[in-house]
């Protein structure tokens, strides 16, 4: 239901939008005359409501239209999809190693400067947009350092020519979700370490790091899992500005191009396809925070 009425949203801001997807995919110097039998061609002619429930219909075959310059909206996200998944995949293990790191460390030293200094920085970095994030990483390591390439170059096979290409578009990324998930972390663990068996444990004298790993990490779990599944949805999101700033060949870049060329069909496509990949990772949230929870001594 949630989904169906983003679909309508989406149908109706691009429908308020100045020009459409006639206008855009001719030639700058076209007549009024090939404008209009284009717009026929497209079904622009049509009202809103038609249009939208035509298209929905074909939803359940997997039928997710024609862009505006006759190419399958499936076959494009398709060509485009792995790569964001690529990048949202690497910048998500980047997130939660460093955010489970950062929170253990200052979880070990609790009420310490470290933990201080953690849990400060972790708030500004949450803070920060990743075009900011994005701008700084270029112009430190791209532009000063020139250790790191600013842009993107597509290989033959359609993913980035080498991984080092790869490395700033993740950090964009994952800087912003890493002071996230670290103030989650943090405070899961702040949480769980009041528990009687973790106080139990260290009465008996185990070393604080087996504790935490042993007792206070898997109690938190279900958090942290929550923290982890919004992550996700925020890692998807701001991947349509990172593809663009560092011309990353993703899904992305291509719902931007979409939306500059008013193609509500592909834009209505991309987004039931990354709905539907939030969706599925919620669900996988879910079924750890049950299985973490049926789990906890």
């Amino acid at each position: 239901m949630l989904l169906a009425v983003l679909l309508v949203a989406v149908f109706a801001a691009m429908e308020f939008l100045p020009g459409d997807a006639a206008r855009s995919s001719l030639d700058r110097g076209a007549s009024a005359a090939a404008v209009a039998a284009r717009r026929v061609e497209l079904g622009l002619d049509q009202p809103l409501w038609n249009r939208l429930l035509r298209w929905m219909a074909g939803l359940p075959t997997g039928d997710l239209g024609v862009t505006s310059r006759g190419e399958q909206v499936a076959e494009v996200i398709g060509r485009h999809f792995p790569g964001t998944l690529l990048l949202g995949g690497l910048a998500f293990a980047v997130t939660m190693v460093a955010a489970l790191a950062l929170a253990g460390v200052a979880a070990l030293r609790p009420s310490s400067a470290l933990d201080r200094a953690i849990s400060g920085t972790s708030t500004v970095v949450a803070a920060l947009p990743e075009f900011v994030v994005a701008s700084v990483l270029v112009l430190i390591f791209a532009l000063w350092a020139d250790l790191l390439p600013a842009v993107t170059v597509t290989a033959a096979g359609g993913g980035p020519a080498s991984a080092a290409m790869l490395v700033l578009p993740v950090l964009s990324l994952a800087v912003p979700q890493i002071g996230w998930n670290a103030r989650v972390a943090r405070a899961a663990l702040a949480d769980e370490c009041t528990a009687p068996h973790v106080e139990a444990a260290l009465l008996d004298g185990l070393p604080p790091r087996r504790v935490l790993l042993r007792h206070v990490l898997p109690g938190s779990l279900p958090t942290i899992a929550a923290g982890a599944a919004t992550s996700v949805g925020m890692l998807l999101g701001g991947a349509v500005v990172v593809e663009t700033i560092f011309n990353y060949p993703g899904v992305g870049s291509v719902l931007a191009g979409a939306v500059r060329d008013r193609d509500t069909p592909l834009v209505a496509g991309v987004v039931a396809v990354t709905s539907v990949a939030i969706l599925a990772v919620l669900l996988a949230a879910d079924l750890v925070r049950g299985w973490a929870s049926v789990r906890r001594p």
